[in-house]
Formats: structure tokens, sequence, C-alpha cells
């Protein structure tokens, strides 16, 4: 991949939130390619000291911060610490997430209501407002969202209408902070990572999933990372409020 890519983004400074594995481990990886100076996080010190040392050994400009989005201390130290080592923001990749139930909606405990609000949508929203302040003109925000935004599953009903609020918030953080800051979302299809393991779990389940995408395969980390690249990067200058399925084909109509 190193090969094929560009350097948009030299000179900037990206925070990717829960980095150190999956898809936005790929997307830090990505951009630090590309040239950005990446600060990665996760709510664990040894999965960020892991993460930090591949991406460095690979020769990219890497930060790791400990950050459980869900605590106030720790975004107001994400995005402090990035501003002491960097003295700038230019993009932020918001993608932590939870899926804690597979209940239906009207068994699911308000426990776990609150947990999926706060950790899926609550928390972009006030990492954000700590990371405002920093944004340089012509930032941009890239949220991530899912292809359950457009169509829940069972045993993902609440978690996939956590992702269709995130297109709302896409769009209404998109009109607030224009023109200096773009934001704009991705919606990845199914994607075989540790968070979807449920997928390649059994081969059965993997080739009917497979089936469904027009292009007859799962999607990987790197294909969301081309795509959330794309969105951060000047070559999407005039796009905002928009959120992009990269979904092999799957339908994606509210």
């Amino acid at each position: 991949m190193a090969q094929k890519i560009g350097r948009r983004f030299e000179g900037k400074v990206a925070i990717v939130t829960a980095s150190t594995q999956g898809i936005d481990l790929a997307i830090a990886e990505r951009l630090g390619l590309e040239g950005a100076s990446v600060v990665i996080s996760s709510r664990k010190q040894k999965n960020v000291d892991e993460a930090v040392e591949m991406l460095k050994n690979k020769g990219l400009e890497v930060f790791g911060v400990v950050c459980h989005v869900s605590n106030a201390q720790h975004r107001k130290d994400l995005i402090q610490k990035t501003i002491d080592k960097y003295g700038k923001i230019d993009v932020v990749v918001s993608n932590a997430a939870a899926n804690p139930s597979v209940d239906p909606v009207l068994l699911t405990r308000e426990s776990v209501l609150d947990k999926l609000w706060e950790i899926n949508v609550k928390a972009t929203v006030l990492l954000l407002q700590e990371a405002a302040p920093h944004l340089q003109k012509g930032s941009s925000i890239v949220i991530i969202s899912s292809i359950a935004a457009y169509n829940p599953q069972p045993a993902m009903f609440i978690y996939g209408v956590t992702k269709t609020a995130l297109i709302g918030l896409t769009k209404a953080l998109a009109t607030e902070m224009a023109p200096d800051t773009r934001v704009n979302a991705v919606a990845p299809g199914s994607v075989p990572t540790n968070f979807a393991a449920f997928i390649t779990k059994d081969e059965a389940v993997r080739k009917v999933v497979e089936e469904k995408t027009l292009l007859q395969r799962l999607g990987t980390p790197e294909d969301m990372a081309a795509a959330a690249a794309f969105l951060a990067s000047d070559d999407a200058c005039y796009i905002t409020g928009e959120t992009i399925v990269v979904a092999g084909g799957l339908p994606s109509r509210l």
C-alpha cells in the first residue's frame, strides 16, 4: 500500500480514537503513510504501546495516549497532549464504539442503552467540543458510522440505531462547523475485525455475508482506511455532511 499512495497529509496532525486495532488502526497507519503526525489512543496502555511500536517500526510519526472516550479527563488529556506535542489539530477520526447487548430493543436494559449512547454517540460530541478550539482552518472530521445505520440487524438493533444517529450528527456538525471544518462519515460494511469476529467464526455465516455483497467479498480495514483518508484529505475539499458507504454494494438507503 505504501507504494501506491501519495502524501496528502504532509505537515498535518491527526487524532484517531480507539485506534490500536481493526479499522481505526488501519486508518491511523494510512494517514501516517501519507505524511501525517498521528495521535492514536485506546483504553489500555499496553495496547497503545504495542500499536505505537508497530507504526514507528514502519517509519511513521506517531504518538500514543490512553483514552477511554467516556472519561472526561481522558478526553481532555488526549487533546491537550496532542497540542503540547504538535501545537495543532488538522484531522479527527472518531471511531470508538461498543455493542454490549444482543437483546431485542424492548428487552434492552436502561444501563445498556445508556452505555451505547454514551460511547457510540455522546463521546464523539464531547471529544469534538474539546478539539474544536484547536482545529485549523481547512480541518476535517471523519466519523465512523456503519452499514447497520441504514438497516439495523437482529442482535445489533440498538447499536445500529446509534450508528444512524451518527449520520444525523455528521450533518448537524457539518452545518455548525462550516466553512472552516468539514465533517463527513464512513459507513463500513462487513469487516472481519475483532469487533465483528462473529462473521468469520462460522464459514457458513461468512459465505452468506459475502454473497450478499455485489463484490462477493468482505471488506478489509484497508478498504475503510482508504475511504476515511479520502474524506479527510483536500481531495474531498468540496464534500461535507456526507456519509460514504463502503460495503461492497450492500443496500444502503434509509
